[in-house]
């Protein structure tokens, strides 16, 4: 008798390139793939109900943990809405100093997924450069909000303070002698901006050393070429946003077609692919890495020349001075009254989104009027482009499996929410 080679498998979640969190049933021919089921609920954490639950300003630190390698991003979404609702308008500076945080935060989500991917894939320097670059900008996500990833940085109103006039330094101790620390100190003797201006001189030939390793390699082409392959127009009715939908040859950037902050006034390019397959995916997010190098750059340039408040001065909504809170009754009572109760949203219904490393995220809320969202919907960008991937791995190998969950760039805390 013939002897079928039709058979299931799962495929994670313990699998390395799952990332523990993801569990696909696969439908088998031999080693092709014929159909691919995504498990999800694994990471679900009930964000949208926890945010109905309390004040508008305990939330934003959720929002940080909902894609964990996007943190101020998913932040800005949120306050965005709140801001929409409250029908205020921000200090100039910190518009800027929100922009300029994104675009950290964006190369800070591509130089994890390149690691990742190319790990996943089988090249394993790659992860080790990435990771070098990426030390420095948590460096500068510490020194404004004390935390190197969940930084509840941004605020309704503004940012929560002005950025430091010292970058931290690294000091002496037991594996680290005091000849090593001028060195490794020599871009920390100034401010901040002074530490980020450094970083954007040399990062353009860090992205050179990382396509050194990768865009002309015979085995990482053989790997993404013709892998995953989506055109354009099915990229829009998947719903794709960000570099998936960018690397189908669509010029779709919400920072461009809707600008919000001071993207506006910004020269910056958006980069798309031709024949939305992964390596195309590729190449369109390293370019990427370089657009946000020269954003960053036009950021600190404005940001050195124009001080400034870098919060709403209304103690309804935000903080009052610490200096103020000390010393006068009123000021003790609106910092009180805004820790505890928060501040209540006039009534109405808001959809902020930003352009996001992964794609569009948005917060949609409804407001009855209270210290709480009614109703907090989130739109996270992961979650059509994970819905794809039964078409996108279909007749594909085993193996490739792999390299299209990769191109994807999926996180799971905000695809299980």
């Amino acid at each position: 008798m013939e002897e079928f080679k039709n058979f299931t498998m799962n495929f994670g979640p313990q699998h390395p390139a799952a990332h523990g969190v993801l569990r696909l049933v696969l439908q088998m021919d031999g080693e092709v793939i014929k159909n691919a089921d995504p498990h999800i609920g694994l990471l679900h954490r009930a964000t949208e109900k926890l945010a109905e639950s309390k004040p508008y300003n305990q939330s934003i630190g959720y929002m940080d943990r909902l894609d964990y390698v996007s943190m101020m991003c998913n932040e800005h979404a949120y306050v965005l809405t709140i801001e929409n609702l409250l029908n205020i308008d921000i200090p100039e500076r910190a518009k800027y100093i929100r922009v300029m945080f994104d675009e950290i935060t964006r190369i800070l989500n591509h130089l994890l997924w390149l690691g990742a991917h190319a790990l996943d894939i089988g090249a394993m320097s790659v992860f080790l450069y990435a990771f070098r670059e990426r030390e420095d900008l948590m460096d500068c996500y510490e020194a404004v909000s004390g935390t190197r990833m969940h930084a509840t940085y941004y605020r309704p109103g503004g940012v929560f303070r002005d950025l430091p006039n010292q970058m931290p330094k690294y000091e002496k101790s037991q594996i680290r002698e005091t000849s090593e620390l001028d060195s490794l100190n020599i871009n920390r003797e100034g401010t901040l901006l002074d530490f980020l201006e450094d970083f954007v001189e040399r990062f353009p030939k860090c992205i050179d050393e990382y396509e050194n390793l990768l865009t002309d390699n015979r085995i990482w082409k053989q790997r993404t070429v013709g892998i995953g392959v989506v055109d354009a127009d099915r990229a829009i009715e998947l719903g794709f946003t960000g570099p998936m939908l960018r690397g189908s040859g669509v010029a779709w950037d919400l920072r461009k077609k809707q600008p919000y902050e001071v993207y506006d006034r910004l020269d910056f390019d958006i980069p798309i692919g031709k024949t939305g397959d992964s390596y195309d995916r590729y190449l369109v997010r390293m370019e990427e890495l370089r657009q946000s190098n020269k954003i960053i750059s036009q950021c600190i340039k404005w940001l050195k020349d124009n001080p400034g408040p870098v919060i709403v001065d209304d103690a309804k909504v935000a903080a009052p001075d610490k200096d103020v809170v000390k010393d006068g009754m009123e000021s003790l009572i609106h910092h009180f009254k805004l820790f505890s109760e928060g501040y209540c949203v006039p009534e109405g219904e808001s959809y902020r989104a930003v352009e996001a490393p992964k794609g569009e995220f948005g917060i949609y809320i409804i407001s009855d009027g209270a210290n709480k969202p009614y109703r907090l919907k989130i739109r996270a960008p992961g979650f059509p482009h994970l819905a794809s991937l039964n078409e996108m791995s279909k007749n594909h190998m085993l193996s490739d499996v792999v390299t299209i969950i990769g191109t994807q760039d999926i996180v799971f805390g905000e695809i299980d929410r």
